[in-house]
C-alpha cells in the first residue's frame, strides 16, 4: 500500500465512524499474524497523522517501533502527578533521543485540587475513581484529535489481556485501537531491547515488573512467583486502571 497523501485509502481528514469501525474489523482479521512493524506500517499508511502512541513509559519499546513506521509520530504519555521520578526521567530521555513527538497530558485537576475535593490519598480509598480522574478522563480528552490509537498492551502480561486483538475498534472513544506487541511475549520484549538499544524504565532494573504510579497502593514490586502486574493495585482485586475497559 502507498504512503502518499493521494492514496484512496489513506484517512487526512476525520473519518465517520462506520468507515473505522468498518476499517478495524476487517484489520482485526487480516492482520492477526503480521509482524509489530507491519502492523504499525498499516497504521501509518492509513491514518497518518490522525494516528498515536499512547505510552507509559515503562520502556519505550512501541514508541521506537511506530517511530521507525511514522517519523515524528505522536507519543501520548499521560502524567497523572503521581508518577515515579524515574518515570519521567524515562520520558524526558525518549523526548529527546528519538524521532517522535511526546505530548503530555494532565488531568483536569492537580493532585493538591483532587485532594482539597475528594480527600487526601484517594488513590487508597477509591483507586478506581483516581484512575478515572487522572488517566481516563485525560486520555479521552488528548485523543480527540486522532483516528486511531497504539497501545503496548500483550497477550502474556495478565489473564485480563490474553484475549487482545491486535487491532480492534474502540467503542467507548468511537476510535481504532491498535496492540502492535499482542502476541509478543516478554522474551521478544527483551530482544527487541536488546538489538535497537531501546530505552527502559529504569525502575525495571530494581525488581519492578510492571510500573504505573508511585503510591504503595498502585505499585509495588511483586514477590517471588507472582506475574508480572500482581504488583499493580495488589490485594485490592482492580487489575486495570480502566483505560483498557
Amino acid at each position: 500500500m502507498s504512503s502518499t497523501a493521494t492514496d484512496p485509502n489513506r484517512l487526512t481528514d476525520p473519518a465517520d465512524p462506520a468507515r473505522l469501525e468498518a476499517l478495524a474489523t476487517a484489520a482485526g482479521r487480516d492482520l492477526e499474524e503480521a509482524s509489530a512493524q507491519e502492523v504499525l506500517r498499516w497504521a501509518a499508511e492509513t491514518f497518518g497523522r490522525r494516528f498515536c502512541v499512547t505510552s507509559s513509559m515503562e520502556d519505550a519499546v512501541v514508541a521506537h517501533l511506530a517511530s521507525t513506521a511514522l517519523p515524528g509520530v505522536d507519543v501520548v504519555f499521560l502524567d497523572t502527578g503521581y508518577h515515579f521520578p524515574e518515570t519521567i526521567g524515562t520520558r524526558d530521555a525518549v523526548a529527546a533521543t528519538m524521532p517522535l513527538n511526546v505530548i503530555t497530558l494532565t488531568p483536569r485537576q492537580s493532585v493538591a485540587e483532587q485532594d482539597a475535593e475528594y480527600g487526601p490519598a484517594l488513590h487508597d480509598r477509591d483507586p478506581d475513581l483516581c484512575c478515572s480522574l487522572r488517566k481516563v478522563e485525560p486520555l479521552q480528552r488528548g485523543l480527540a484529535g486522532y483516528d486511531a490509537w497504539a497501545t503496548g498492551l500483550r497477550r502474556d502480561e495478565s489473564p485480563s489481556r490474553a484475549n487482545t486483538p491486535v487491532v480492534a475498534w474502540d467503542a467507548k472513544r468511537r476510535k481504532v485501537k491498535i496492540a502492535p506487541i499482542a502476541r509478543w511475549t516478554q522474551a521478544d520484549v527483551d530482544a527487541y531491547v536488546n538489538a535497537h538499544g531501546v530505552l527502559l524504565n529504569p525502575l525495571l532494573w530494581e525488581g519492578y515488573t510492571s510500573v504505573g504510579c508511585s503510591p504503595l497502593s498502585c505499585t509495588r514490586k511483586p514477590g517471588e512467583g507472582e506475574e508480572g502486574r500482581a504488583g499493580r493495585w495488589a490485594d485490592s482485586g482492580k487489575t486495570e486502571c480502566g483505560i483498557h475497559l
